[in-house]
């Protein structure tokens, strides 16, 4: 099969199409004929050598995400059956025309959904069930805000937290990204470049939770935008993870600050969350109350702009990889 290789780390010409065995799957894995591939900011520090506990990348595939059709089950595998539709969630494999998968990190296709919105979905909408709905404990009525507004895991959060009833300010770098996350439903996007985003959310009352990729300058923002026994999350930290905090104001108004990485947990844990997000998610899909946002595709043998797209921040929504 032809799959994208990291020969070492490094800018995106790393990125190298070479000829690889097909994969086997083993008892409890299922070995899918990928059709799209998701690219993620998280294949791009893979690529970098920065992707913690990734060692020497030399040799990886690259993708966390991909959507095709079962060639083959393992001996074990119930719930699939050769020819199935399904999107899944991999640590890595993914830019590639198979990939072996846990059974379990399998969801079906969305009826009416093709291949390449399908392959938008699991990175993204696995980390923000975890981390916005789970960790940050958003309830109905509450108030998020994200950072980053405009990307994959912005857009998934902003439509999943509107739909299950909360309002959503996000951050963004442009007028067109900030019109773009207003059709999808935020309450106010807010263009860091021209406006300080914490004396808009702070005059609408708040954050009850913030999902953050951003880090550095904006940590003591987020702590001071957050309302009582509010949640800041971290999912990144691309300005960088040190920060001044106030401990005690932390303590006074009984605030929490967590974070994660999705990409080193265990397979029990990934098989309870697509469950999780199989219940609570789909039904939204369904009811077309969460619509994909593709905003372009590339071929597999030019994974290398599509990083470079990805590293230039002018995206809204989902960058994918189409394999013929």
């Amino acid at each position: 099969m032809n799959a994208i290789i990291i020969t070492g780390p490094g800018g995106p010409e790393v990125l190298q199409q070479q000829t690889r065995p097909l994969p086997e799957p083993a008892a409890h894995e299922v070995l899918i004929r990928v059709e799209a591939a998701g690219v993620n900011r998280p294949d791009v520090l893979l690529r970098q050598g920065k992707y913690a506990g990734s060692g020497d990348v030399a040799g990886s595939v690259p993708g966390l995400e991909v959507a095709g059709r079962i060639e083959k089950c393992g001996a074990a595998v119930v719930r699939w059956q050769v020819g199935a539709a399904v999107c899944a969630l991999l640590a890595a494999g993914g830019y590639a025309e198979y990939a072996v998968v846990d059974a379990c990190h399998c969801l079906p296709v969305p009826a009416g959904w093709t291949m390449t919105e399908a392959a938008s979905l699991p990175e993204t909408v696995f980390t923000v069930w975890h981390n916005v709905f789970q960790r940050g404990q958003l309830q109905p009525g509450e108030t998020l805000l994200v950072h980053g507004g405009s990307s994959g895991i912005g857009i998934t959060a902003l439509q999943l937290a509107h739909a299950l009833g909360s309002p959503v300010f996000v951050t963004v770098g442009s007028a067109e990204k900030a019109r773009a996350c207003e059709q999808l439903g935020a309450a106010g996007a807010i263009n860091y470049k021209t406006t300080d985003f914490e004396a808009v959310v702070q005059a609408a009352g708040g954050a009850d939770v913030i999902l953050d990729m951003v880090g550095g300058e904006y940590t003591p923002k987020n702590l001071r935008l957050l309302k009582d026994d509010g949640r800041l999350v971290f999912i990144n930290a691309m300005q960088g993870g040190k920060a001044e905090v106030n401990a005690l104001d932390i303590m006074r108004r009984r605030l929490t600050i967590s974070g994660s990485t999705l990409r080193p947990r265990s397979a029990d844990f990934k098989a309870a969350l697509a469950a999780e997000v199989e219940r609570g998610v789909w039904p939204l899909l369904a009811a077309g109350q969460f619509r994909p946002v593709i905003h372009r595709t590339f071929a597999l043998a030019d994974a290398a702009a599509a990083h470079r797209l990805l590293e230039s921040s002018t995206h809204i929504g989902k960058i994918v990889l189409t394999v013929s």
